[in-house]
């Protein structure tokens, strides 16, 4: 398994990203709202979070692994 150190402010950057996706799609299958202003919000989010995550996880992969230990 591959090991990489993460931030403080990356893993909440990778949680808030998260929270977007869910809150969007949370949104999206609600009845709380009219149907159109649930719709705009919650694919915003959703769309906003699908769109953060793709450059996080490339910075996270093309960080160096650490070193195996032994």
């Amino acid at each position: 398994m591959t090991e990489r150190t993460l931030t403080i402010p990356e893993i909440i950057l990778i949680a808030g990203t998260r929270v977007a996706l869910g809150v969007g799609v949370g949104l999206l299958i609600a009845d709380r709202l009219p149907r159109d202003a649930r719709k705009a919000a919650g694919l915003a989010l959703l769309a906003v979070g699908v769109l953060t995550t793709v450059p996080i996880v490339a910075g996270i992969l093309g960080k160096p692994q650490i070193a195996a230990r032994v």
